[in-house]
């Protein structure tokens, strides 16, 4: 796949993502962004501190990995490893699949208020210009480590396309949340 499509693909879906969240949440009272539908599942907030707990460990991996991989002439397709199929699979927002998340990515009853909202958007910030940065970078390098197995590494182009599409599906499960509210008259 041609590198250049996918990386502006990638950033207009991380644009709509991060104005989804000023325009659908950032008006929304504190009590309707932490409601739970059910006790098991995730509030609006806990659906956006998840992603964060992903990017403070992912943006700094990117960067890093982006910035001693640039400058040079690449092949400007993105190649993808059995890993990186399967991460992305798995997080596609298409897949109905409900998985388990990692204890320590699970923000479920935690104490949350704005500033997860605005963490949120300061990461989005982050990956938009990661995603800008990316274009001058070797894309197929495995040079990200997996968060929970750091001896297995990823693709750079197969890491922002697995944050990029990760973002999509919790945001489409808070969107699912905020359209069950018990009082949409406050939903904003």
């Amino acid at each position: 796949m041609n590198a250049m499509n996918t990386l502006e693909q990638l950033i207009r879906l991380a644009s709509n993502q991060k104005h989804t969240v000023i325009s659908s949440f950032a008006p929304m009272d504190l009590s309707l962004l932490l409601h739970k539908p059910a006790p098991d599942s995730w509030s609006i907030l806990e659906c956006l501190e998840h992603l964060n707990r992903y990017s403070r460990y992912y943006n700094p991996a990117l960067a890093k990995a982006i910035a001693s991989n640039s400058g040079g002439n690449f092949l400007q397709t993105i190649s993808y490893s059995w890993l990186g199929k399967k991460s992305l699979d798995m997080v596609r927002p298409d897949n109905g699949k409900k998985n388990t998340t990692l204890k320590r990515m699970n923000p479920n009853d935690s104490q949350l208020g704005r500033q997860t909202l605005e963490e949120f958007l300061d990461h989005q910030t982050e990956l938009l210009q990661l995603l800008d940065k990316a274009k001058g970078a070797n894309l197929n390098k495995k040079a990200i480590p997996v968060e929970f197995f750091k001896l297995l590494k990823l693709r750079i182009g197969e890491t922002l396309e697995f944050m990029v599409l990760h973002q999509e599906r919790h945001l489409q499960q808070a969107l699912r949340v905020k359209q069950h509210l018990p009082d949409k008259q406050n939903a904003a």
